[in-house]
């Protein structure tokens, strides 16, 4: 009888979850007394995709009910705009979005 070598599969890593089937998490920009419109705006523009427009935007919406949402995406990224924001003194947090 012939033994043959038998290949094997490498290991593959698990697969990490699609992001878009990952649960939403809302990131809520809040008002505070000790950045200007414009450090806010140029914070939301470096650290987020969003336009120029809407930066502005969002930025008014805080400053004048007290709270402005900013974006959906998963959690992971939600705390890593929250570390973002705050290590430039502005006041951000998560919560989710169901």
């Amino acid at each position: 009888m012939n033994q043959g070598t038998v290949a094997t599969a490498p290991a593959q890593a698990p697969a990490k979850p699609d992001a878009k089937q990952l649960p939403p998490y809302r990131v809520l920009l809040h008002n505070d007394d000790e950045n200007t419109i414009e450090e806010v705006v140029e914070s939301i523009l470096m650290l987020t995709p969003l336009r120029h427009a809407d930066a502005v935007m969002k930025t008014f919406e805080a400053h004048e009910t007290g709270v402005a949402l900013l974006l959906v995406t998963h959690r992971e990224r939600a705390e890593l705009y929250v570390e973002q924001f705050r290590s430039r003194r502005l006041s951000v947090t998560i919560e989710p979005a169901d």
